[in-house]
């Protein structure tokens, strides 16, 4: 039996979900509530992770979801993550910190190599992703 798959963001960039047509489960958190994402056919559903977080400087957040299971059937899914390389420096954009680009750090986001993030979110993944950068500032 499985119960779905708790409340998470995704740890890359952009992610296409080529979810099911037919069976629901799929949920996104916005403004507090859960809405469900609707099965439509020949769909994708593109969800932001938390590199595009760090890259817009908070302008676009990554997105908080999660999974319910469903009794009226077996939902599948196929996610196709874009993912920087684990060598990637990301940090904000220069163009989007205030003072032209002066005081990344202090900003609110770190600069870190994606390979470190990835090393902290698996150990982090369902847990709030603010203390996850600042689990890679430290590193």
């Amino acid at each position: 039996m499985v119960n779905g798959l708790r409340a998470h963001t995704d740890a890359g960039g952009v992610i296409m979900l080529f979810q099911d047509d037919v069976v629901g489960g799929l949920e996104v958190l916005k403004d507090g509530e859960w809405f469900d994402v609707q099965p439509m056919r020949n769909s994708i559903v593109i969800n932001t992770g938390d590199q595009v977080e760090v890259l817009s400087n908070g302008r676009y957040k990554s997105a908080w979801h999660r999974v319910q299971a469903k009794p009226d059937g077996n939902r599948r899914s196929i996610a196709s993550f874009y993912n920087p390389s684990m060598k990637a420096t990301i940090a904000p954009a220069p163009q989007l910190v205030e003072n032209g680009g002066v005081g990344v750090e202090a900003f609110g986001y770190p600069e870190f190599v994606f390979g470190d993030y990835m090393s902290v979110y698996a150990e982090q993944k369902f847990d709030p992703k603010e203390p996850r950068f600042q689990a890679v500032r430290a590193m």
